[in-house]
Order: C-alpha cells, then structure tokens, then sequence
C-alpha cells in the first residue's frame, strides 16, 4: 500500500464528500459530521491532529495539493497588447481621422478625366498621397503609445495587486507550533485558528469555538451575525468575517473547491456569458431596430437578473464584483449602481476634471464644426460664385481636406491626454508612495489625500507606538510605581491574578523572544501582551498555565468587544463549580465588583466611597499620566458552602444571563499600562497644522489618559480654543430630544472637537459623516480617518479617504480601508498628503500647459481658416503637437516629485476651482503672446523674413517656409512654456528643481530633437520646408520669450482679476449625472439616447478616466471578501476596459 510521510495516500474521505459536507448548515451540519464519526473522526481520516495540526513536510503538503487543490483561484489571463491596440482604435475621434485619412488617400490616387488641369498641378498631385498616409502613422503611433501605457500600467497593477495578496497571513498550527503562514499555502487538513476581525481565507468545520459570532453576508446577503458553535452550526466559510470571539477549525475546503470558490467561479461564468448575450443583443438590436424593444426585453428573460443589458461588459464584471463586495446577495446586485455612484462622488479631483471636461468639449466641438463649414461655404463660393466653375470630382479631395482640419482641430481641442496624465501621476505616486510605507488600494484615495482638510486618528498604535508595558500597579493596597515580585504579594491573591491574565486572553496573544538579548515581540492584542509581561516580570511562566488550562476546557468566554469593553472566560474549578475571570476598562469593572483584596491580602468589601475614592487617587492619576488603566476581578460559583464573595449554585448557571453573571465581582488589582508616544509624531502632526489639516484624535481611552497624550502629540495646544468629550456627552449635544441626530448641531460641537474619549464606533462614524456632510466651512471639508479594528469598517468607508493599520489592523478594516499603512505610523499620512497634493497639483500642471496649447492651436485653425482659407497649421503637424502636448507632456509634468514646501500651503478642499485664477492667468497670457507672434508672422512674417508668402496658396500646393516658420515657432514657444507650466502658484523660478526630474529633461530634449528633423526631413509627409540658420535662431528667440513674458504675467496681481476666471468648480453630487452619462447611456444600445459629439469624445476620454480612478483597481474588492488568495481576476481588467 502507497504511504506518504509514514501515512497511508489514500485519505479517508474524498474531496467530493468534504465539498458535499460544506454545503450544510446548522443543524444539518451537526449530523452530518456525526455521520462522519464526529469531527475528532474526520481529523483523523484526514490525517491531522487537533492539537499538533500537520506535519509539515514537503511530501505531506504536496500530496494534499494534488489531491485537494491548492487555495489559490486560477487567474484570468491579462489582456493581450492587441487587444488594448483594438481598445485604443475604439476611439471616436480617431475613428473619424482614419477614414478622413482613408478617403483623402483613395482621392488622391483618383484621376479623373480632366483636360482643364494645368500641368503643373499634375507635378505635385503625386505627392498627394503622402498627407493621407502620414495621417495614418500619426494614428498609428497614438494608437501604439496608448495601448503600451495601458499594457505597462495593467501588469503594475497586478504587480502591487500579487503585493497585497502576499501580505495576508494567517494563523496555522504545523508541528505542534503556531505560526503565520499565506493563505496560498494553507491546505486542507490544516488546523487554523480563528479570531475576532479574521478574514475566513478557506472553508472549515469548527473544533472548538469561544462565543463565535461570523458576518456571513458577503455569501448569503443576510446582514445578521450568525452564531458559530460545535453544536449549533459548526460550518466556517470562505470569504467571511469573525466578528466576534475566536476558535479553532479544520480546513475542509480550499480554492476552487471553497463555497467561496465556487460563487467565484460561477461569477466569472456569469460575466462571460452576460459578455456574449450584449454582443448577440446588440447585433439584433442593429438588425431589427423597429422591434428594438421587443427583442431587447425577450433576450433577458430567464436569465440570472444581471443589471447589464445596457451597460458594457467591464461595468457589467465591476457590478457584479461591487455588490458582492458590499454584502449583498449574488443574485442582487440592484443596489451596486448606488454603491457606484457613492464611490464616485467620493474623488475631488474626478468631479472637478467632469465639470472642466464638459466645458471644453462644448467649446472645442463648437469651434471644430465652425471651421468645416467656414471652410466648405468658402471654397464654394470662391470656385463656383466668383470663378464660376462648373463641379468636378476632383473636388470631393478639397471637401475631405477641409474635414480633416476640422477633425485635427477638435482632437486638438480635446485633451485626451488628461486621462493619461491622471493614470501616469496616480500609478507614478502609487508605486512610489509604497516606498512610504503607504499601500494604495484605491487609486483615487492617492489624490484625495491632498485635498483632506481633517484627519481622525486613533490613538493606539497610530500616534503611539502599540509596544504596551505594564509600568504601574495597584495591589492589596498597595501603589507600585515600579514593577512588584511575587514576594511582594500575598500568595494567594498573586495566584489568582498570574491564572486570571493568563487564561483570560486570546490563545493567540504571546510574547515571543526570537533571540537572546532582542526585545520581546508581541504577537496579537498588544494590551493582553502588556498583561502577560506583568505575569512573566512576577517570575510566572504563562504558557505553563495555559497548558494546565487548554482552551476545549472552558465553559464560557464572553468575548471583548466595543460595548461590553471587557473580556471574561469560565472554568471548571478543580473541586467542582466554576470560576469566572474578567479583565477590562477600570471604571466599568469597578462598578461591577463588590468585593476587593485589601492589606495583606485579607478581602473586603468594596464600597461606594472606596470605589470613588479608587478612581480619585488611583486610576485618574495613572489616566492623567497618560496610562491605559485596566482591572482584573473574578468570581466563584460553588456548588456546596459559598464563602462571603462565592456564590452558591445548585446546577450549572444561565451563562447567557451575562448581567447577572458580571456582578458581585472580587477586584484583584489595577495595573496602568503605558504606549508611549511615537517619536516622529508630535513633528508630524505640527506639518499638519501648518499644511492647513485640523488632527483629532477619537479613541475608546479614558478622557484624562486621551488628555495626556494628545497634549503630548500636539494634538492640543496650549492657547487655542479646544473641546474634548466623551461619547455620552457627544451623544447628548448632536441629539435633539427625540434623540435623532441633527446637522446643525453636530456643526455646532465638531470645529472645536480635538479629542473624542470612550468612543464608540458609531460615534465615530457619526463624527465623520458630520464633517464631511458640513456646509459650514466655504470649501466643504475632505476627512481622513484611520482605523484597525473591525467595529471601524463603517467609518473608514465612509471618509473620503480609509486608512488601516497593516500590522494591528483586522482583515476587515483593511478591506474597508482606501489606504493601508504598512507601519501603523501617524508620520507615513503626512507623506500621503505630500503625494496627495503633488498628484492634484501634477496635474494642474499639465492642463496649465495643455489648455494654452489649446487655446492657441483652435483659434489659429479657426481665424486661419476664415481668414487664408486654410489653417496655417496642416492636420499632421496638428496631430505632432497633439502627441506632444498629450502624452509626451503628460509623462514629464506627471513625474516631478513632491516638495516640502507642498506642505506650507492650505488643502483646496472640495469646491476650489481645478483651474485657479493663477493658472488662468497664465494660460491666457500665454496665449496672447503666442497669438500675437503667430499672426504676426502669418501675416506680416513674410515680408519681415523676407520670404516667399504662403497664404493664399492653392490647396494642392507643396509646403511653404512660410508656414513651416509657423509651425516651428509653434512649436519652439509651447516646448519653452511646458517649462513655464512647472509651477502653478505663480513662483517667479520656473528652472528650481528642472534637473532633479531626469524624465523631464530627457523627454524635452527628444521632443526638441524630433522637431529639428521634422522641420528639416519632414518634406511632404509633415507639410515642412527646411529652413536655414537665422530662421531656427528667429523661431528659438520666440520661443526663449515666452520664459521673459512669463516673468511679466507673473507681475500681474492676481486678487486684481474677476473670479469669474476660474474653472471647474464646485461640488462633487452635482456632476454624478454628468458622469453616469459618460459609463451608461454612451455605451446604451438604444442610439437615440447618445450624447452629442462634444460630450461624447469628451465622455469618451472622462470614461476612461474615471474607470481609472473609480474601480478599486488594486486588489479587487471581491477578491480580498472572498477567498483573499493570490489571483489576478482583479477589477484591473475593467480599469483599463474602456
């Protein structure tokens, strides 16, 4: 018989029957696993030990990958470069281009019968078909740098995605010894400990459990914890959350094979097939558009009601994806369009880029068709009024070649190169942030961050370092401010309190010592490790104790959570009754207890005056210390003679009667444990004050201990006007007298609030919804928050940016969270904001740059079309300048790094204008000096230069120094103001900081060498001559001015310019509709809903862009509910769909 590592091969249960066993629930489940011989039987059937868990050896774990799978889901492959080429040609506006270009290619090898034509024309109609083809190139290269950026930022993004993935760890026993291991690798057999805040990553049935209670909405969409137990439902799933309690489970399903795994794969499923019936339904709906509605409700009957028939496939995967996320049932993902829309109006920077985008696309749409027509109704009239000449065929390529300046005109007006921008300095900063220890799971939290106005902070962990010690003591009477031994204690009393810390704390909790001489880690709850060094410096070892004790002994745990903010655990006394030991926030076990060791250990009773006078001289000066103050108290129920603090029982107790339970405690002592402030803080949270952003620190501490500490930090300085509540009090002044929260005054309390104590977490969330639905500050307030436990989900969501904690944080609150912080420190925040406001203001920088171009490109086209009959500026060179300003400049503006001086400045807020009356001044006055020079040289240049005219040239005729002086100069003057375009607040040195962006200069060289050999080489293809020295010396002397006049512009105040100047403001809720527009009715089957062609190539663009910055592109949300193993099927694929 085959025998693995000393076993047999063949298990004693198969894959089927493990997968067939976790489709039961409850009571099912129960005797199902009695079936199986109970789950001690299924252990060894899968060759396992509860206690010892797994071998361990490489032989083992191989066998049961082969033969149950391993927890990873098989990726969906990435989109092939082609397919994002396809994508990119998608595009409207150069759709239209190519078969301009197509037909001005077919026209120009046309030759009909013309005896008329002079034969000079025929010289240089075999050049004709060079403006087509180059056309075509320049598609080609757009199309080609386009598909590549999406390629590029598509496998960074699965690159940072696989980073996530590979930091979740969770808690396995191999060989006897616990340790953190991927989820990748758990398999089944496995024995996992779960605890309060896990992420469940594979399927399992429960071998013992404490007070477990699971969130498992992700799977069923029913919001109600569902209580866990051995007797009463002791199935485990994939993808859900502990919410409470803790236990140990045997891994019965990974993978694929997962209840998790298998909704996952359905899903996918689901979306291709969704994906074929759009494509079937939209070629019917082309066929039979008059029973368009006919076929489009026939088509959907009985089928899964997906909400996508008229959403495009990626919208389609990212809804479904959406609604799992958030807790709701597959098969309902009605609610994901509002969870969409809650996400878009989240971005700052999103709603301001669609109020701008909208704008321009009117305008430049407007001027784009002006053109055509001025340029159409012209030649009419001068060939067939003044020349009177009859119509010829040959006419129809003058006709395109006035279309195709059209189409140029607008491609320039519409800067596709702002979604570029956007991605390239949000994935740029991303990559870089993580270097600071901030992991970005939503792109646009990055942005977000540079306009927040207010943060709120925990205080463990976050502003203190989470090293917990116990550093004073109170016992029998006794103040220690130094540590005590065990002498100095009575012996009984000490036994009680070394048994009562150590049993009643998570399993998981430790203090390991990896080498000799290194401080302690602290594995697990850190307030626990502070108690169980306290037990350890009493010279106890409490593992010893633990083992006497394990966990399947014990009769009752009451967990710790935010209500209770104690934690107890029931055990069988050695003689028969039960003991029950608690531990938790001093004053709530005060008022619980009766009794209290005094003197010499002899017992007492506790009354009122000495527990007032306690918290007097005791715990409140240990508070004001800024110390954590934690008592430890139990009780006996005994079944024969009960002594004065013993409670006489006659059967077991009513376990779940937990009032009467807690009462009538004996206290054992008080200890005060200290978290000393981070060093790098108080430093941090001054940036903050100086950057402009309030700090204010919400935590479940004492009042006097959250005082202290934040005095401490610099959360609370000496001269201001400050509030510090605690919750009851919160609660009393933002609740009118039905006890209904109102607006009006929470805005009353939260301007002033800088420490909130004894919180809870919905007074967190009711904190945070109060700032940011605030109309009380002009620009609207943007909240950050951070958070680690799991009872903070629904504040980190709703801020406008979550930040969690990657070491202490649950698995919940990361999934909650837009950020985490791979250190836990305060300090990494600031640097989030740096990047925050050095992404929003990398941007500005580029429509600074792009909208001059704009602006001059369009006008210079339109009036040169009225004016010359044709635009000085031909389509290629349109197109060149185009490629420059959008992606060449988008690359090189998009990558400056951030400076401290970021910092010294006020945060925007929600309603500041994108485009500041600063930058307006600017681009105008740019555009005023480049027009002046450009007309001027279009109308008088040629007599100046000496130079033959090229106005008024046939429109077959060859290429002009002329205009080709126009062009370069042009060109010469937007190359020189993209170094003017580096600084937006009106700085008078434009050159500081030039040379510590390689990327910068590199790109700006190339692109002055690629002009160089246009203007020289170009010919035909780019309609240039080439020109001599003195006109490349008139050209670059230009150019240099446009650096002199704007030092002059800078002169300019600007209070002095009417406001009306600044664009793309106001607040986020008034664009959705604008952005709805771009993701459901572009891409609606029924075409008499489109948008017109200024909305749609701007939409077009804007979708694309928001897809970038709305879907959670990292780690998709599903995946990390669901089974948080390394795939790849991320929302990625929608991120760069449209």
């Amino acid at each position: 018989m085959a025998t693995i590592d000393g076993r047999p091969a063949q298990y004693g249960i198969s894959l089927k029957q493990l997968r067939e066993l976790m489709e039961h629930r409850g009571r099912e489940g129960v005797a199902k696993i009695s079936e199986f011989g109970g789950i001690h039987e299924i252990c060894k059937k899968l060759y396992t030990s509860p206690n010892e868990g797994l071998s361990g050896s490489k032989a083992d774990e191989e066998h049961r990958r082969e033969t149950f799978g391993s927890n990873v889901i098989p990726p969906k492959p990435p989109k092939t470069f082609l397919t994002l080429v396809w994508e990119a040609l998608q595009d409207v506006t150069l759709i239209i281009l190519e078969v301009a270009a197509l037909v001005s290619l077919g026209l120009s090898f046309y030759k009909p019968a013309d005896e008329d034509a002079p034969l000079l024309q025929e010289e240089d109609e075999h050049h004709g078909w060079i403006e087509g083809l180059a056309i075509l190139i320049s598609v080609i290269v757009v199309v080609l740098v386009t598909a590549f950026n999406d390629y590029s930022k598509e496998r960074q993004f699965r690159g940072l995605q696989s980073r996530i993935e590979g930091e979740h760890k969770f808690s396995v026993i191999r060989g006897g010894e616990v340790c953190q291991i991927s989820v990748g690798d758990i398999l089944v057999g496995d024995i996992a400990q779960i605890k309060y805040g896990d992420l469940l990553p594979a399927d399992g049935c429960l071998i013992q459990s404490n007070d477990l209670k699971v969130d498992e909405s992700s799977l069923t969409g029913e919001s109600d914890h569902v209580k866990k137990g051995t007797d009463v439902d002791p199935m485990v799933l994939s993808g859900t959350h502990v919410m409470e309690g803790s236990g140990k489970m045997i891994v019965t399903a990974v993978g694929v094979n997962s209840q998790a795994g298998i909704i996952f794969t359905l899903l996918g499923a689901a979306v291709d097939e969704q994906e074929a019936e759009i494509k079937k339904m939209k070629k019917e709906a082309k066929k039979a558009s008059k029973q368009k509605s006919k076929s489009l409700t026939g088509e959907n009957d009985g089928r899964t009601p997906m909400k996508a028939a008229a959403h495009p496939p990626q919208t389609t995967q990212s809804e479904v994806i959406k609604s799992e996320s958030d807790g709701n049932h597959v098969q309902q993902p009605s609610t994901s369009t509002a969870e969409t829309g809650h996400k878009k109006e989240k971005s700052v920077l999103q709603a301001k880029l669609t109020k701008l985008a909208i704008q321009i696309g009117y305008a430049g749409s407007t001027i784009a068709v002006l053109t055509v027509i001025i340029l159409i109704i012209q030649f009419c009239i001068k060939t067939f009024v003044i020349d009177d000449r009859p119509w010829k065929n040959t006419y129809a390529n003058n006709l395109v070649k006035h279309l195709i300046i059209g189409v140029t005109v607008l491609v320039v007006a519409v800067p596709e190169g702002l979604p570029l921008a956007v991605t390239l300095s949000l994935a740029y900063s991303v990559k870089k942030m993580m270097k600071d220890n901030n992991l970005v799971r939503h792109l646009d939290a990055c942005e977000t961050m540079g306009n927040a106005t207010a943060i709120c902070s925990d205080k463990t962990g976050t502003l203190t370092t989470n090293r917990m010690t116990v550093v004073q003591s109170y016992i029998c009477e006794k103040l220690c401010k130094v540590l005590p031994t065990l002498t100095d204690i009575p012996q009984h009393v000490g036994n009680l309190i070394t048994m009562g810390i150590s049993v009643n704390s998570a399993y998981t909790s430790n203090i390991m010592c990896p080498n000799p001489g290194d401080l302690p880690v602290q594995v697990g709850n850190k307030t626990e490790c502070a108690l169980l060094g306290f037990v350890q410096a009493l010279g106890v070892k409490y593992q010893s104790i633990r083992d006497e004790i394990p966990e399947d002994k014990f009769t009752r745990v009451y967990t710790f959570n935010s209500v209770r903010k104690s934690m107890g655990t029931v055990i069988p006394r050695p003689n028969g009754g039960y003991r029950l030991y608690t531990k938790g926030a001093s004053e709530i076990i005060m008022k619980k207890c009766s009794f209290i060791y005094g003197h010499e250990g002899t017992l007492e009773k506790f009354t009122r005056d000495m527990q007032e006078r306690l918290i007097r001289e005791v715990i409140e000066p240990m508070a004001c210390d800024g110390l954590r103050t934690i008592s430890v108290a139990y009780r006996d129920f005994v079944p024969g003679k009960a002594a004065l603090n013993e409670v006489h029982i006659d059967g077991e107790p009513n376990w779940d009667d937990e009032e009467n339970i807690m009462t009538n405690l004996t206290c054992l002592c008080v200890v005060g444990i200290e978290d000393p402030v981070r060093p790098e803080v108080p430093d941090a949270i001054r940036k903050c004050q100086r950057a402009g952003i309030t700090v204010r620190m919400v935590t479940g501490d004492n009042i006097n201990t959250a005082r202290s500490i934040a005095s401490k930090c610099g959360i609370l300085r000496p001269n201001d006007d400050f509030l510090i509540l605690e919750g009851k009090e919160f609660n009393r002044r933002i609740r009118d007298s039905n006890g209904d929260i109102q607006q009006h005054l929470i805005d009353k309390v939260w301007p002033k609030l800088r420490v909130l104590a004894r919180s809870s977490p919905t007074d967190k969330y009711t904190l945070v919804k109060g700032i940011i639905d605030s109309m009380v500050s002009d620009n609207r307030e943007v909240v950050a928050v951070t958070g680690d436990g799991t009872n903070d989900g629904p504040a980190l969501k709703k801020a406008d940016v979550g930040f969690a904690m990657g070491i202490a944080g649950t698995d919940v609150a990361k999934e909650a969270s837009d950020i985490i912080l791979t250190d836990d420190n305060f300090s990494s925040i600031v640097k989030a904001v740096m990047w925050g406001r050095n992404v929003y203001d990398s941007i500005a920088k580029f429509l600074q740059f792009q909208l001059t171009v704009n602006v001059v490109a369009v006008i210079v086209a339109f009036i040169g079309a009225c004016a010359v009959q044709d635009s000085p500026l031909k389509a290629v060179q349109m197109l060149w300048v185009n490629l420059i300003m959008d992606t060449l400049a988008s690359l090189a503006l998009a990558t400056e790094l951030p400076t401290p001086d970021l910092l010294l400045r006020k945060p925007y807020g929600r309603t500041k204008p994108l485009i500041s009356r600063t930058m307006m001044k600017n681009i105008l006055g740019q555009a005023l000096y480049q027009l002046v020079i450009i007309f001027g040289l279009l109308f008088v240049g040629d007599m100046i230069l000496d130079i033959e005219s090229g106005r008024g040239q046939e429109l077959n005729a060859g290429p002009t120094q002329h205009f080709t002086i126009i062009f370069n100069t042009f060109v010469m003057m937007t190359l020189f103001n993209e170094i003017n375009a580096r600084k937006i607040h009106g700085q008078r040195n434009v050159i500081e900081g030039l040379f510590t962006n390689p990327i910068f200069y590199t790109i700006w060289i190339f692109t002055m060498i690629s002009q160089v050999l246009i203007i020289q080489y170009g010919k035909m293809a780019f309609s240039t001559r080439a020109l001599s020295l003195d006109q490349w010396l008139w050209c670059v002397f230009f150019g240099i001015g446009t650096l002199v006049w704007g030092q002059l512009i800078t002169s300019v105040p600007t209070r002095k310019l009417p406001k009306i100047l600044s664009w793309g403001r106001g607040h986020p809720e008034e664009y959705t509709d604008a952005m709805n527009l771009g993701e459901e009715r572009f891409d609606s089957i029924d075409s008499d809903k489109k948008p017109r062609a200024g909305q749609i190539l701007w939409i077009r663009g804007l979708t694309r862009l928001q897809t970038q910055i709305s879907v959670p592109v990292i780690g998709g949300e599903l995946q990390e509910r669901l089974i948080p193993v390394p795939y790849s099927k991320s929302n990625t694929d929608q991120a760069f769909g449209n």
